[in-house]
């Protein structure tokens, strides 16, 4: 097995594509096409983890956080980012990060969070714009079915909680080929008129390669016409944030406990409570603050992130508890869920659950 197996497997789960502008996720040190010995998952890739990848004979360290975020225009050691690099290279350990890529999957972090804390019925708090894309094409009408057919079994079609999903009109299309075209209908010199079917299909834009590939391998044209669109439509599978309800609503003080209980927070930090039960409840991992206004918006009775500021917590507005627990805390199952899913992959294969808490926050 090489690394880019593990990265194919990897982007199942949240593709790349879906990563945050700003972000830096991928492979981040090493190559592609190294043979792995072991996997160590960690949330956070320090020195101490690259230790314990060498301990345990792993050879590719899977991060939630990317080590490298920024430009390094140096490597001099002078920094716990280029200490971690160089040491990486010199004992040949390929870093690869997921980040974003994995708090915009439906499986991803978020959903951690909701599992842990009990959350039922959830669903995307912001889901991912520009996400969805259409493909129109043209085929001889006599050979649409096949076309369209293996365009959905490259994964066109889906959007939402449907499947085979495409638009077909029928009409007449004319071409005259040159001397060095190769029709597969009429003849080169000769105006030809073919009874054909536009095919409009959709399809999430990771699988636009794949999508076009077998569209050239499917059709029976030397020359395919083609054009694609970008839909306005929100992707309710991709995006940021959780909204879920608790089966059972639950007095504030005991909300409060119970997530700092499940998420072993050291401490909570909250907007005034409001005398009010709590059931349905917004989360996103990590540092969440942009997304207050829109836990708000979907009437969450309670918003759980990290990294609030002061004058965040004037926000709630008394119409909502923001519950922030901590940056590490909101992501510190995350590495459970990708060794579990990386097990589940590869169940023959080694796969380290990294022991180093990476937590540089300390409490008194």
């Amino acid at each position: 097995m090489i690394v880019q197996d593990v990265i194919n497997h990897l982007e199942e789960l949240s593709p790349l594509t879906y990563a945050e502008d700003f972000d830096n996720v991928g492979l981040l040190v090493g190559h592609k096409n190294t043979k792995i010995t072991g996997i160590l998952v960690t949330l956070d890739t320090l020195e101490t983890v690259v230790d314990e990848a060498i301990e345990n004979n792993c050879n590719l360290i899977v991060s939630f956080h990317p080590i490298i975020f920024k430009g390094l225009k140096k490597l001099t050691g002078e920094n716990y980012v280029e200490r971690v690099v160089i040491k990486a290279i010199k004992n040949n350990i390929a870093i690869f990060a997921m980040h974003t890529a994995l708090d915009n999957a439906l499986q991803g972090v978020n959903d951690m969070i909701c599992k842990k804390i009990g959350l039922i019925n959830t669903q995307i708090l912001i889901p991912q714009t520009g996400t969805i894309k259409k493909l129109t094409t043209y085929a001889p009408k006599d050979e649409a079915d096949k076309l369209r057919e293996a365009l959905f079994n490259a994964g066109a079609g889906s959007i939402g909680n449907y499947n085979e999903c495409s638009f077909n009109i029928e009409g007449i299309g004319t071409y005259n080929g040159n001397i060095n075209s190769n029709p597969s209908r009429g003849k080169k010199g000769s105006l030809h008129f073919e009874p054909e079917t536009q095919i409009s299909v959709i399809y999430s834009k990771h699988l636009e390669a794949k999508i076009l590939q077998t569209l050239f391998k499917a059709h029976s044209y030397d020359e395919v016409a083609y054009e694609i669109t970008t839909l306005e439509n929100k992707n309710q599978h991709i995006g940021m944030g959780m909204i879920g309800e608790f089966e059972t609503p639950m007095e504030e003080a005991s909300f409060l406990n119970h997530i700092k209980y499940k998420m072993k927070a050291k401490c909570i930090r909250h907007s005034p409570l409001l005398g009010k039960p709590i059931q349905k409840v917004a989360v996103l991992g990590g540092s969440g603050s942009f997304a207050i206004n829109e836990a708000k918006a979907a009437k969450a009775d309670a918003f759980i992130t990290a990294d609030l500021k002061y004058h965040d917590f004037f926000r709630a507005e008394n119409s909502i508890i923001l519950a922030d627990i901590g940056h590490y805390e909101s992501e510190q199952y995350t590495k459970n869920g990708l060794a579990a899913f990386l097990t589940k992959k590869m169940p023959n294969f080694a796969v380290v659950l990294s022991k180093t808490n990476t937590n540089p926050v300390k409490y008194l």
